[in-house]
């Protein structure tokens, strides 16, 4: 797509910025962010950075392409990490930790044994054997599954380096800009309308993440996203209180290096209510002390929640909608796991129109 002249990215979460900077970075494509509020503002910046390609198939077996997906995403961080470390000095938070899952009752073999077919490293261990790698977990965990190949990212430092990134390939970014919908001449994309006028773009990338819904213009199935509230607690703990991600039957602990703990989260439906609740804030805390106990001695140091979108199928919906149109959005619990090779393919659809990604999992159109 050579004679591109310009593609407009509607969001400026990690998602949009992932997909701005593949496309200005590698394709060298002129590249406009929309952002209605600032950079980060909603789901990216409230986010854990779990990258937790295994863990989050929940304990049900995952058909190849988007497991396939999961985990090329995950180990791309590694790749999006050095490429804004070299290109701006400024690095995502990139650390692999490791994930346990615990369990006071479950049978965790049962749910997560399907993977030792697919390639990857996993374990199954006693109570005792999980308090070895996490001497300060509760005694009344009685089995785990161990994950070493998971990983995280800061998601406030990943933004940063994203939107430092952007810049320095010459990303243009107009915050405090609301689309109203898809502007369309003759049936074609030709930009997005906004309060004063159309802004013009060979083509448009929606990543607007619970927002998208908002915009005029989309397919039924785009309209149907919504949000979904998740609190947070962070707590200070000296030293770390772990080294691993503990995730818990309703929650779970990621430790940063420097001794913060964040704990989390809710999985609310309330709409854009944007509020931080004794009942949800309860509920993050007692999940966590249940897995670890000693927390009772940490100081709260911060609460905040974001908007995880979501859709009815709780899939991705991820590539092009018509000519000219393009959506990366949905992607719920998984937006800063899967944002690099989100970014990767729809770079590719937009510049080359073509991607060697099966995306059949997360198809935008289908019904």
């Amino acid at each position: 797509m050579s004679d591109m002249s310009d593609v407009i990215v509607i969001g400026g979460g990690v998602i949009g910025c992932c997909v701005a900077f593949e496309l200005a970075a590698r394709h060298r494509v002129k590249v406009t962010i929309l952002e209605r509020a600032v950079p980060g503002a909603e789901a990216s910046s409230a986010a854990g950075g779990i990258l937790g390609a295994q863990i989050e198939s929940h304990g049900k077996p995952l058909e190849p392409a988007l497991f396939g997906f999961l985990l090329a995403s995950r180990e791309r961080h590694a790749e999006l990490d050095a490429r804004l470390q070299e290109a701006v000095g400024v690095g995502t938070g990139f650390r692999r930790c490791g994930v346990l899952k615990v369990s006071f009752r479950d049978d965790l073999e049962a749910q997560y044994g399907w993977q030792r077919d697919r390639d990857v490293r996993i374990s199954f261990l006693g109570g005792d054997e999980a308090r070895r790698i996490e001497p300060q977990l509760s005694t009344a965990i009685d089995s785990a599954v161990h994950l070493p190949d998971e990983a995280q990212v800061d998601p406030p430092q990943l933004l940063r380096a994203l939107q430092q990134g952007c810049a320095a390939a010459g990303v243009k970014f107009m915050t405090g800009t609301t689309v109203r919908g898809i502007a369309r001449t003759n049936g074609r994309v030709v930009g997005v309308e906004v309060h004063d006028g159309i802004v013009e773009a060979s083509a448009v990338v929606v990543a607007a993440g619970s927002w998208s819904s908002m915009i005029a213009g989309l397919p039924e199935r785009l309209r149907r996203v919504r949000p979904v509230r998740g609190q947070i607690v962070a707590v200070e703990t000296r030293p770390p209180i772990a080294r691993n991600i503990v995730f818990g039957e309703r929650g779970y602990v990621v430790p940063r290096p420097d001794g913060r703990a964040l704990l989390g989260s809710t999985m609310e439906e309330v709409g854009h209510v944007k509020d931080v609740t004794v009942g949800g804030v309860h509920a993050v805390l007692s999940t966590a002390l249940g897995l670890f106990p000693a927390l009772a001695a940490a100081p709260i140091s911060a609460t905040w929640c974001g908007f995880r979108p979501a859709t009815r199928e709780d899939r991705a919906l991820i590539g092009a909608v018509e000519p000219g149109l393009f959506v990366a959005t949905g992607h719920h619990r998984n937006g800063v796991l899967l944002a690099p090779e989100t970014a990767r393919v729809v770079a590719d659809l937009v510049a080359l129109g073509r991607t060697d990604r099966d995306l059949s999992p997360f198809d935008p159109t289908a019904r």
